[in-house]
C-alpha cells in the first residue's frame, strides 16, 4: 500500500521522508551552540515554546562532507526528544510504495546506515531517509552492523 512521503534534498541527494515521522517543517532563525557536542549537532533552537536539538543532517550522514548553511528543517521526535534536521531543500508530499534498496543506488557508503529503502518518483529512484538513524548517527549512538 502506498505511503505518504515528503521529498527533500540533503547534501545534494534527493531523499524521501515518511510523513508519519515529520511533525513540522520550519525555518530555523537562531541556533545556540552547545559546547562539547558532536560535530553534526549544531546546537539548540526555540520553536513554538519548546527547545529542539538542531542537527546538520549532511554532517550526520557523512562527517567528511560539507557543513550545511541551510536553515530549513524537518522536525521529528525520537525517543521523546524533538530534533530539527537541516535539509537543503523541500519539495512536496507524494504517495509512493517503498521497495528494498537495490545495489548501486547508494551515493556513498556513509548513506547505508541511514537509508531504509527506495521509492520511485517521476521515473527516478529516491532514497528513503530514516530520521531516527540520522539522529543516532549525529549523537554517535548508532548500532554497529551485525
Amino acid at each position: 500500500m502506498p505511503k505518504l512521503f515528503l521529498l527533500a534534498q540533503v547534501a545534494g541527494q534527493d531523499v524521501a521522508i515518511l510523513s508519519d515521522h515529520v511533525e513540522s517543517v520550519v525555518d530555523i532563525a537562531a541556533i545556540a551552540p552547545v559546547p562539547r557536542t558532536a560535530p553534526a549537532v549544531c546546537g539548540l533552537a526555540a520553536l513554538r515554546s519548546r527547545v529542539v536539538t538542531v542537527i546538520d543532517t549532511a554532517l550526520a550522514i557523512d562527517p567528511d562532507g560539507e557543513p550545511s548553511r541551510r536553515k530549513r528543517a524537518v522536525v521529528t521526535q525520537v525517543d521523546g526528544h524533538h530534533y530539527a534536521l537541516l535539509v537543503d531543500m523541500l519539495d512536496d508530499a507524494y504517495r509512493c510504495e517503498v521497495r528494498p534498496l537495490a545495489s548501486g543506488l547508494m551515493p556513498g557508503a556513509a548513506w547505508g546506515p541511514v537509508v531504509s529503502g527506495v521509492i520511485d518518483h517521476l521515473g527516478r529512484a529516491v532514497l528513503v531517509l530514516d530520521l531516527s538513524a540520522v539522529v543516532a548517527r549525529a549523537a554517535g549512538t548508532e548500532r554497529a552492523a551485525a
